[in-house]
């Protein structure tokens, strides 16, 4: 019998394998497909895999009155176990210790389904307000009004989150509340050459001048704000991990 990553990798190739948008249907599968996978079905041990913790204080209130996603300096460094990847789709495994943060970033072009297999996490996501919007004026680094999507944590077992190239929380960021882990599934992969590059962003306050309009016009509401391009600090590190599941036989 098929392993459950064998089944969520014949999903992902039926979603995302031919010419042209997955179909909802076939989305739906694969969304189900990757809900059904546990801790066990990818060899994760949530004691032991979840034992490495941070040191830290995971503040419920950031700089804007929210929870905040930043990571304290002194928190372990999260891990990633890759389990597949080709032109289409990648599947891989982010562990994350308490504290342990990944930044705001964006997926350009791309599904995104995330599933929390052990542990709390805070996720908090936006969408840009004008997809066709450029960056806002000359200063260095480019900024943009973006709406937030999602600003909560998240406990395990529930179910996945699924993002889109224009919706769903394209920008999002990851941090352990607990020590976690998430199955994540992407198409296509990130790839440069291909203009799907990997962009980190932080939050800024809203200029004072801008007023509150509506956001269809692309401006600013009460959850709206600014996210300017930024590069992480040097702490900021995802180590290799070994992953002990299933291997997953791809097409040849």
């Amino acid at each position: 019998m098929a392993s459950k990553v064998q089944k969520l990798y014949d999903a992902c190739r039926a979603a995302f394998g031919a010419k042209g948008p997955a179909s909802k249907e076939n989305l739906q599968l694969l969304q189900e497909a990757l809900d059904s996978v546990t801790c066990a079905d990818v060899g994760l041990d949530p004691v032991t895999d979840g034992e490495t913790r941070g040191f830290g204080f995971f503040g419920r209130q950031g700089p804007w009155g929210r929870h905040s996603a930043a990571p304290p300096r002194w928190a372990p460094p999260i891990s990633y176990q890759h389990i597949y990847e080709d032109q289409h789709i990648s599947i891989g495994i982010f562990c994350l210790p308490t504290c342990a943060s990944i930044p705001l970033h964006n997926h350009p072009g791309m599904v995104v389904m995330s599933k929390l297999l052990y542990g709390d996490m805070h996720v908090r996501s936006y969408d840009w307000a004008n997809q066709e919007a450029p960056p806002v004026g000359p200063q260095h680094p480019p900024r943009r009004n973006a709406v937030l999507v999602c600003d909560e944590v998240l406990s395990a077992p529930c179910d996945a989150l699924v993002l889109y190239p224009t919706s769903g929380g394209n920008i999002h960021a990851f941090t352990g509340v607990t020590p976690c882990a998430v199955l994540d599934v992407v198409a296509p992969p990130y790839d440069p050459e291909s203009g799907r590059h990997c962009t980190y962003y932080r939050e800024t306050p809203v200029p004072a001048m801008v007023g509150k309009r509506d956001h269809k016009s692309s401006a600013v509401t009460d959850e709206s704000i600014w996210l300017e391009e930024f590069s992480p600090p040097d702490d900021f590190v995802i180590e290799r991990g070994l992953y002990r599941g299933p291997k997953v036989q791809g097409v040849r």
